[in-house]
This record gives C-alpha cells, structure tokens and sequence, in this order.
C-alpha cells in the first residue's frame, strides 16, 4: 500500500521532467539562434582576419626567400627584410589576441550546447560554429556520432585517432570524422588545437568504455538489486512510521485526562482538553506526512543516481524541489532592506501619533485650552488625523512593498479603488455629514434631543451613524446624512443655565374669570416636581374660539432627560387644582347644559350639600294668551 506512493512520485516526477525538456528544447533553439547572431557577426570578423593573415603568410614567406638569396654583404637590406618579418609576426600576435578577446567578450552571452556520451553524460561543451553547422548541430552530430560507435560491437577503441587537416584537428575512426577542432574551439579551451583534440578524443573514448562497463549485464542486474533494496528500505520506514504513528496516537489518548488541562483565564477558556486533543492529533498527522514526503523525497534522488541513464533526474529533482525555496528565500534575504524601511517607517509614525494623541486627549480634558477649539471636538478631530497621518504613512510605504512597481499590481489597485469608490457612495456621504455635525455641535452625547418623530437620549456619535435611545429604551440608529438633511431639537442644551420651558395648554370656557385660572394653573405648575420656582411659571392665553379660552401654561425645568414624568405630574397637578377650585375642564368641544345636569367635577371636590339644579322654563305670556 504504501509502495503507491512512491510509485505515483515516481510516474509524477516523469511526467513533468518530461514537460521540461520540452520547454527546455524550446528554449533551446531560441539560445541557438540568438548564439548564432552573435557568432556571426565574430566570423565574418574572422573571415577578415584569416584573410590578412594569408596574405601576410604569403608576404612572409617571400621576405624571407629573399633574406636566404642576399649575400652577406647586404646588411642594410637584410635588416630591412628582419625588420619587416619582426613586423608580420607582431601583427600575427595582434590577430590572435584580437581573436582572444573577442572570443572572451563573448563568453557572457553565447550559449554552450553540450556534447552528451552514452549514459546521457555530458562529456564537454561546443561553443563556436564551424561552416554553416551552428553550435548546437554540431553538438547533436557529435553526440549521435558517439552513440554509433558506443553500439558498434566490432569497435576498436584504439583506432579513434587525432589527425591534423587544412585549418583544424580531425578526430577520425575510420573514415568517419566524429569531430573536428578548429581555431576557434582551441580559443574558447585557451589552448592549442592539437592539445583540445587529444583532450576530447581521451574523453570520447573513456565514455564509450565507461557506458560499455556500466551497461553489462551484471550491471544492470546489480543496479536493480540497488533499486529494489532501495525501494524495499523505503517500504520499510514507511511501515515504521506509520506503526510509531498509531503507538503515539494510543499513547497520547491514554494520557489525555493527565497531560492535556484546559487552557483558560479566569472565566474564559480559550482551549478545552478535548479541542487541545483535536490539535494535536492534527499535528501529529501532519508530521507523520512530512515525514513521509521526506522519505519519498530522499529515495527518488538515490534510485536515479543508480542508472546512469537517469543520473541527470536526480538533479532535476532536487532543483525542482529546491529552486523554489531558494527562490523565497533569495527574495526574501533581497527584501530585508526594504522591510528594515518599512519598519522604521511604521514605528516613527507610530510614536508621533502617539504624541498627537497624548495632545489631543489634553485639550479633551481641558487642561490645554486653544481658543475657537471646543473640548468636545478633541478626539473626533484626532480621528481625523489619525486617518491622515495613516494613509501618509501607506503612501510612502508603498514604494517599498513587493511588487508595487509591477503592472499587475498597479491594476489590482486601481479595480479595488473603483470599486470603493463605486460601492461606498452613501457611507462616504455619511462620513462627510458626520464630520460636518461634529463640527456644527448641535449636540452631545447624553443630550435629549429629537430628530424628525424620534426622541430619545444620544447614547452614541460616529462618522457614519447617530444612535438614540428613547424613553421606551429602543435604540434607533440615525444615518448622519439623515441628521445633517433634517431638523434637530435639542432640549439639553440650555436647560442647566436658562432652563427648559415645558408648556401644555387647556381649554375654558368663557364663563370662567381668566384671572382665576392663571392662578390655578399657576399653582397648579408650582405644585409639580422638578420645576423650578425661579422663575415663576407664566400663562398665556393663545386663542379665543367660539366655544372657548385657550390657556397655556409655561414652566421651568432643568431636568430636559424626565419630561415625560414631568408632564405627567402636570397634567395631574392642574386636574386636582381645577377640581378644587370649581372649574370644569370641558374642553374642546364639551356642551355644557346646567339645567338639571350634575358638573363634572368629582364627587369627592363639592360641597356635602351639593343638589343637582333644577330646569329653568320661560313662559311668554303674549304667545301663551
């Protein structure tokens, strides 16, 4: 069972190292043909220098034909003669240190394409062209070259010889030419031709015996003991680990009650022994699968490196496991620079706003006092600046967060802005009308106020709400941009220096004198709860209608929070006075016909003598004769 797993990491690492050699041959042909721009333009510079030097060849040779005919008494010409051969030879050592350094000017850039041996081995390095055959042609030929001879069973390893030809080394075997060395390969080796052909063919030969000797069939059969003994290892520590696994697991639940407590303070747990046990086992099941992935990781390498063929895998493998963490790690240990900035950065704002809070928290104590600044304006005004001294602090660490220069990362930031900007337009008109009535201060938290039909105590000011409770304790939330667009009332305001004015109004009739009923109800204020004596409660009359008086009372309070309560005391207050004092309340519309009616005052406020009056009849004599 547990072998499928390193089967499937088997057939998985085939799969993609096969992808890769298909992306790498890709990339291949577009090194090769970038490697042959730059070649050619170096050959046909070298076609120009073998051409000079032909010709100084031939101008050489003449010179010194003509130095061995003059006889010795023609020293002034034979100096001349030297002297022009010490120049040829000169411009000769030019030509090849001209050659040479362009050669290593190009090392930075061109491409080597590599001459692989039997066992897919690479054996060395083609850097330069020769003919029309680009760098990685005659690397391939070579290769399949090599390949032919290594399965000629009738090869003689001895007969691969190194003959010299028109302007370069042969390796030859047979009359097959596997290689040829030219000027060029003998630059880029910085030896001579002679001695790179040697080095290549002692190469080229040790391959092919060394693919023949690793290839046998002993070999092959040792190999596959290696790999199964490998494979059957593997399995073994598999099993290993999953049994330790399940003791572990048993052990742990064996002591759970002794070593597992739950973790709390005071009366707020943040893990139970039965959540403690859940993490654990979920722990302990992840490390069993490292542990697993490690084992798997470490065979696949060692299975590789037995066949040769397969060798090449094995690094594969590790730089398809490695190069990303290298990758990390390399951007990681390349950010550190921009991460120190970030933070010093963030910690000198984080001080400064400190101070502006320190600041801003003393003025809302009033012990620093700046004229036209208001107390309560303290803290919503050090939220602003807070806001502002954040976002500063982002602009300048923007420069500095990974990626921020990229045009992916330009355009993410600007779909999030349109999108803020297109899906925040009420809470950002909220905001702004929360910074206007801040600043307006029509009210205060605690203040009685009343917003449109809702009256309530504030119990909390935002940037984007209003929230007021009411008498009958609901909490209402207010948009600001509501509270900014309408009216608001508020009863607190002036209530503790001039005090509230709370009023009701009743209606008489005209039959009562108006100066009696000032003075009950008058009385009537007096007698009521949380109203001030000082000043005396007043009455206007506000309205004459054709049934009767309208009577309002005003009177003083500095309780604006308990007007409830403080009407209703009045309400009670000027029934009882009225009553006492014999005044029917019969408004609004009350008829009232005494004849043989009883009044509407209780029983309980008349005189014990009290008789229902009678009906009065008038009788015209004329009519009745």
């Amino acid at each position: 069972m547990k072998n499928r797993y390193v089967v499937f990491a088997l057939l998985s690492f085939l799969f993609l190292h096969l992808g890769g050699w298909a992306q790498s041959d890709s990339l291949d042909v577009q090194n090769d043909s970038a490697n042959v721009s730059a070649l050619e333009d170096y050959s046909r510079r070298l076609a120009e220098i073998e051409q000079q030097r032909q010709t100084d060849s031939i101008k050489k040779e003449a010179l010194e034909a003509q130095l061995r005919l003059l006889k010795m008494t023609d020293s002034l010409q034979k100096q001349e003669l030297t002297r022009q051969l010490l120049t040829l030879d000169a411009n000769e050592q030019k030509r090849m240190a001209d050659k040479k350094a362009r050669i290593d000017s190009l090392r930075a850039t061109a491409k080597a394409f590599p001459v692989l041996g039997p066992d897919n081995d690479t054996l060395f390095y083609v850097y330069s062209k020769v003919g029309a055959s680009t760098p990685r042609e005659r690397a391939s030929n070579i290769s399949r070259k090599i390949q032919v001879l290594y399965e000629d069973d009738f090869l003689k390893i001895d007969s691969i010889v190194v003959m010299p030809s028109e302007n370069a080394w042969d390796i030859v075997y047979g009359e097959t030419i596997i290689m040829s060395v030219s000027e060029n390969d003998a630059l880029w080796d910085d030896t001579t031709m002679s001695s790179l052909a040697e080095q290549l063919k002692t190469k080229i030969q040790d391959s092919i015996l060394k693919a023949r000797t690793d290839n046998s069939f002993f070999k092959i059969l040792l190999r596959s003991g290696l790999v199964f003994l490998v494979l059957l290892l593997t399995w073994a520590l598999v099993w290993a680990v999953g049994k330790g696994y399940m003791r572990l697991q048993i052990l742990i639940e064996k002591n759970k009650d002794k070593w597992l407590k739950d973790l709390s303070y005071k009366d707020y747990t943040f893990l139970s022994a039965d959540q403690e046990m859940q993490v654990v086992l979920f722990l302990l099941k992840a490390f069993r699968w490292l542990v697993y992935a490690l084992l798997i990781y470490i065979a696949l390498p060692i299975i590789f490196s037995i066949f040769p063929f397969s060798r090449t895998w094995a690094d594969a493998l590790l730089q398809l496991i490695w190069s990303p963490f290298r990758g990390v790690l390399v951007a990681v240990w390349e950010y550190l620079p921009n991460l120190f900035s970030i933070l010093v950065i963030y910690f000198v704002m984080k001080y400064v706003i400190r101070f502006v809070k320190y600041v801003f928290h003393e003025i809302e104590a009033e012990k620093l006092k700046i004229s036209g600044f208001h107390a309560d304006w303290a803290m919503p005004t050090y939220s602003i600046v807070k806001f502002l001294l954040y976002a500063f602090m982002f602009v300048l660490i923007f420069p500095y967060l990974p990626g921020s220069d990229s045009n992916i990362f330009r355009g993410v930031s600007v779909f999030i802005g349109v999108l803020f900007s297109l899906g925040s337009s009420s809470a950002i008109a909220n905001m702004v009308a929360g910074l206007v009535i801040t600043y307006m201060r029509p009210f205060k938290i605690g203040d009685r106020i009343k917003i449109a039909d809702v009256t309530g105590d504030v119990l909390e000011k935002t940037l984007l709400v209003t929230r007021i409770r009411t008498i009958k304790n609901e909490v209402i939330t207010i948009p600001n941009s509501s509270v900014l667009s309408g009216n608001t009332t508020n009863f607190t305001s002036e209530a503790i220096d001039r005090g509230l004015i709370v009023h009701t109004t009743i209606t008489l009739g005209y039959d009562i004198p108006w100066k009696e009923v000032h003075e009950a109800l008058v009385e009537a204020a007096l007698r009521t709860e949380l109203i001030s004596k000082e000043p005396n409660p007043f009455v206007l009359q506000t309205g004459l209608d054709d049934f009767y008086v309208r009577y309002q009372i005003n009177a003083y309070t500095r309780e604006a929070s308990k007007q409830a309560l403080i009407y209703s005391g009045l309400h009670q207050n000027i029934q009882d006075v009225c009553n006492e004092r014999g005044i029917e309340i019969l408004s609004p519309h009350y008829r009232a016909a005494r004849d043989g009616n009883r009044t509407t005052i209780p029983a309980d406020y008349l005189p014990p003598d009290y008789q229902t009056p009678g009906f009065h009849v008038k009788v015209d004599k004329d009519q009745a004769n």
